[in-house]
């Protein structure tokens, strides 16, 4: 699932690539985005159809309840159903979701480092999403495997999870002139 255009291989005396582009998508997402939207029919079959004796406030309550709910739900879902990592020779943008919300660019010159985590998962982070932990650092997280770990100035971390992680780091490492270094990240960064 990733783009590579012009990419070469060792020897090649074609030019490398200027920019890397990877995704990685959760079709659980989707299920939970179907119970938001069940919410949401659920206050409107609610706010036409309703027989309630008891009163306006109850109905009110009930109406505006599923649709929070379900609008909560939906959006937040369908925020993570995707990540979108875009690397080119000055940044990293990682964009998620359909309409690119939230989305953090990180400066190559920010970067100290780049590591390949072969296993990130949810229960790492706390769940799917734009994660923070004080300990770790940020994360976005939308599906359970391998991932890119940047190492910032700051002495803090980024992770994502892309698939094809490892062309990631050889594109970022070749991009900051880092040596290949092994390849694989420690259990720090991506482990519990």
């Amino acid at each position: 699932m990733t783009d590579h255009p012009g990419n070469t291989r060792h020897g090649s005396s074609q030019t490398p690539a200027m920019v890397w582009t990877g995704r990685a998508t959760n079709r659980f997402q989707w299920l939970l985005a179907v119970a938001g939207a069940a919410c949401m029919a659920l206050g409107v079959e609610l706010a036409v159809d309703s027989a309630w004796t008891s009163g306006i406030a109850p109905l009110l309550m009930a109406v505006i309840g599923c649709l929070a709910a379900g609008l909560l739900i939906l959006f937040g879902t369908l925020a993570f159903v995707h990540v979108a990592v875009t690397v080119d020779g000055d940044a990293l943008e990682v964009r998620c979701g359909h309409i690119g919300l939230p989305r953090r660019r990180i400066l190559l010159t920010h970067v100290v480092g780049a590591d390949f985590a072969p296993q990130v998962t949810p229960r790492h982070w706390g769940g799917w999403g734009y994660r923070w932990r004080p300990e770790k650092g940020t994360a976005v997280v939308v599906r359970r495997g391998e991932g890119l770990v940047l190492a910032l100035g700051d002495g803090r971390t980024f992770t994502v999870t892309v698939d094809d992680a490892e062309a990631a780091v050889r594109f970022i490492r070749d991009r900051l002139h880092l040596g290949t270094g092994t390849g694989k990240s420690t259990g720090t960064s991506a482990g519990p």
